[in-house]
């Protein structure tokens, strides 16, 4: 497609770079939200999921701002210490949809000061509801920088790692593997940087982790019968439709994120990394096929119908049984989750190989 049928559609990121208030901003993210709506039939997906991802990162990082700015105004003067503003899950690997919600957390230098402790616990909580304001769903899961756990001083974030590397149970395992995705967004990139290499030094200090890693990875819902069928929800309010997140956008995403960790690839991005593992192993059809699934993948997450409600973006994330009757979408569909069978079965061989080696 030629770039000219849609240069002049593209989203107003510069208005959200410098709105000077929540009010503006949030103007700014619907405005930019309802061109990016448009340009969805018209651009490949690839270009237009990092469209969306550029305006995430814009109000995510303006948002940061105006938080500094209305903490000050209301007396709690600047930020006592540098910081880094960052993100997780699809936000981290660049992948989020129009109404993802927030994942992000915040890493904190370690300079001493007596008022960091409590600026930065109201900071979090402020800019946590500021994005809620400005139309980003909270975590369920609670990955934000209000929680404790995902915001902690440099120092703090080391301890929370090597204790997280010395326990194999679900939990830790899976915050791990969260964490794996940050990305940086504003403040203090350096902090960021030290944090990136206590992570990569700790994962190739436990190869025990790795293994539990793998452990979790392969562990997902099932998305093909016997006779090679699309498996629906059998009960509840999406009876009858298919669960394209938990279905095969998150089972092709922990897969090719447990490959691109145990070969030190350092990317968040999925396609990224799918392109650095294709390039270490260039025989290999597997990440070819991975590529196309998750292209399928990103563009059934996109379609997905979502509800705004008091400014809010959400989506339950299925695709609707009608859909499913549209014969060039069940076959790209079936072609996909064959493919997260067969990357599935790959790694649970690998998994009962590293557990004989353990026994």
């Amino acid at each position: 497609m030629e770039p000219m049928k849609y240069a002049e559609s593209e989203p107003d990121l510069e208005g959200i770079r410098y709105a000077a208030s929540r009010e503006q901003l949030r103007n700014k993210r619907q405005v930019c939200q309802t061109q990016l709506e448009h340009l969805y039939t018209l651009l490949p997906i690839e270009a237009w999921t990092s469209l969306v991802n550029d305006m995430h990162d814009d109000v995510a990082a303006r948002a940061a701002a105006i938080c500094e700015y209305e903490l000050e105004a209301a007396g709690y003067g600047p930020p006592p210490v540098p910081y880094a503003f960052v993100v997780f899950g699809s936000s981290g690997r660049r992948e989020s949809t129009l109404w993802s919600d927030q994942d992000n957390g915040l890493i904190i230098s370690d300079e001493v000061h007596e008022e960091k402790e409590m600026y930065f616990h109201t900071f979090g909580r402020h800019l946590s509801n500021l994005l809620e304001y400005l139309g980003y769903e909270k975590c369920k899961g609670k990955v934000m920088c209000s929680e404790p756990l995902w915001r902690k001083t440099l120092e703090e974030w080391k301890r929370q790692m090597t204790s997280w590397h010395q326990d194999f149970s679900w939990e830790p395992v899976r915050n791990l593997m969260i964490a794996s995705d940050m990305r940086f967004i504003s403040g203090e990139r350096p902090l960021v940087m030290a944090w990136k290499q206590f992570f990569e030094r700790s994962m190739n200090e436990s190869p025990e982790m790795a293994t539990a890693i793998l452990r979790n990875t392969v562990r997902h819902k099932a998305t093909l019968n016997v006779l090679g069928q699309v498996v629906t929800e059998r009960f509840g309010e999406h009876a009858g439709d298919f669960d394209v997140k938990y279905g095969v956008y998150i089972p092709l995403v922990n897969s090719i994120r447990y490959m691109a960790l145990q070969e030190g690839i350092g990317e968040t991005s999925t396609l990224k990394r799918l392109e650095k593992l294709s390039l270490l192993d260039g025989g290999n059809m597997l990440f070819e096929n991975c590529q196309r699934a998750f292209l399928t993948a990103l563009t059934l997450r996109a379609s997905a119908s979502f509800t705004v409600k008091n400014g809010v973006y959400s989506s339950s994330g299925y695709l609707p049984q009608s859909e499913l009757k549209k014969k060039p979408l069940l076959y790209k569909l079936r072609d996909s989750l064959t493919t997260v069978r067969r990357t599935h079965r790959a790694l649970q061989r690998r998994l009962r190989f590293a557990e004989r080696r353990r026994s």
